[in-house]
């Protein structure tokens, strides 16, 4: 009786990760887009700032611009000169005098402090002043030039994933278009003859063994949040020729082609031996649960293929489990994608908070667990951590990233991922 090969040792999620972003190089091509339309793209260069912001010394309160030294003791009575509003343009202030002034308005030269109105007192009759009831200090409420952006000065660097507050501070500084990493373009595939999409099969009608095709949901989904351009080219035919022309196809147009489903070592399926006839392929026993079964590899474009990212377009194979399939994604799909953009692609750094649960019976990989925070600041587990529970996504808000063989006890401190940062 023939001896079975050995497995492969599992290899480590960090290992793996590393394995996988060496493949990668920045995608080359780039878009100058609307500051507007620009939220969750990637810089391509560094925005430095032609200006001070803000432009001039400012008020940062309702009130009265003066020379500190005029106001050598409470109450002191000055004349008021002006008046001025945001967007004015002052002039000096006059020696012994003070300037009504208002939020945002630029601080007229002269003055070096401006005492809120709350600290002064309207002064009746035919002196239109203001008596102050404390000592200013030189520089108090003024808010200077260049105290928030320096002219000149470096405001966002390539490779930042913009964000609201990133386009806000690229408008503060003038910037209307940006010139951004063009968005990865994503062929997605679905392999496995049991897949049925939702509207084409009632579910009363779902013959024996069929299941509705989740992932390809889900997959376009998260796609779509890292700013890929999907091509939702559906299930492949079964048949290892159309399962070439096809992936041969997507290689000439994508930099990706993403399936899920048909990676594990045993599984029968016509993407293995198609990508490898095409290009190359590795299989991969993550050490992680859920997940596991992963693959790796390119796709060689065609020779009239005009695709600007290189001779090959990378291939990546998910496990068909909706869990497995979720989370394989963000550890490693997610930090991918924002490589081929430029962007940071490490995994986020977790809080730390504590388990209120048990978990007796560690897994010898690491572990996914699917949780949720409560009321008190702790952390609750979904009952089923199954890797075809798909409602352990939806109710729970993040995972405990458990090390190998780790039990938990009820009050310890875990690491815990949050989703909402994992999926956008």
């Amino acid at each position: 009786m023939a001896t079975p090969p050995a497995r492969a040792p599992l290899r480590p999620l960090d290992d793996a990760l590393a394995a996988l972003l060496a493949t990668v190089s920045p995608l080359a091509r780039r878009d100058f887009v609307s500051t507007f339309e620009a939220d969750g793209r990637v810089l391509a260069q560094d925005l430095i700032s032609p200006l001070h912001v803000p432009p001039q010394d400012n008020s940062s309160m309702d009130g009265y611009a003066v020379r500190a030294a005029d106001v050598s003791h409470p109450g002191v009575v000055l004349r008021v000169s002006q008046r001025i509003a945001a967007g004015d343009a002052p002039q000096p202030l006059e020696p012994g005098t003070a300037a009504r002034i208002f939020t945002g308005a630029p601080v007229p030269a002269g003055a070096d402090a401006v005492v809120p109105q709350e600290d002064t007192e309207a002064v009746s009759g035919d002196l239109h002043g203001g008596r102050f009831l404390s000592v200013p200090r030189a520089g108090q409420f003024v808010r200077r030039a260049g105290e928030d952006v320096a002219r000149g000065a470096t405001v966002l660097t390539r490779g930042t994933r913009l964000n609201p507050a990133a386009l806000g501070l690229a408008a503060s500084i003038g910037a209307a278009r940006l010139e951004v990493v063009a968005r990865p373009r994503v062929a997605l595939f679905s392999t496995g003859d049991e897949l049925v999409m939702p509207g084409e099969v009632a579910p009363e009608a779902l013959p024996a063994g069929a299941i509705y095709n989740s992932n390809r949901f889900f997959l376009r989904a998260l796609l779509h949040r890292l700013g890929c351009e999907v091509s939702d080219l559906g299930i492949v035919p079964d048949r290892l020729d159309a399962t070439v022309a096809a992936l041969q196809s997507a290689a000439d147009h994508h930099d990706l082609i993403l399936t899920s489903g048909g990676v594990s070592v045993g599984e029968e399926d016509h993407i293995k031996p198609a990508v490898r006839t095409l290009g190359a392929l590795d299989l991969w026993q993550i050490a992680i649960k859920p997940g596991k079964p992963f693959a790796h590899g390119h796709v060689r474009r065609g020779a009239n293929s005009l695709h600007a990212s290189g001779p090959h377009c990378h291939f990546i194979g998910l496990p068909g489990n909706p869990v497995s399939s979720f989370v394989t994604f963000l550890v490693l799909v997610r930090p991918f994608l924002l490589a081929l953009q430029g962007a940071p692609a490490g995994l986020p750094a977790p809080l730390w908070l504590p388990a209120h649960f048990d978990w007796p019976r560690p897994d010898k990989r690491r572990e996914f667990l699917r949780v949720r925070r409560n009321a008190q600041g702790g952390l609750e587990l979904f009952p089923n951590q199954s890797s075809g529970v798909l409602t352990s996504a939806v109710w729970g808000d993040g995972f405990v990233d458990n090390p190998p063989g780790q039990a938990i006890r009820h009050g310890d401190r875990v690491a815990y991922w949050p989703l909402q940062g994992l999926i956008g």
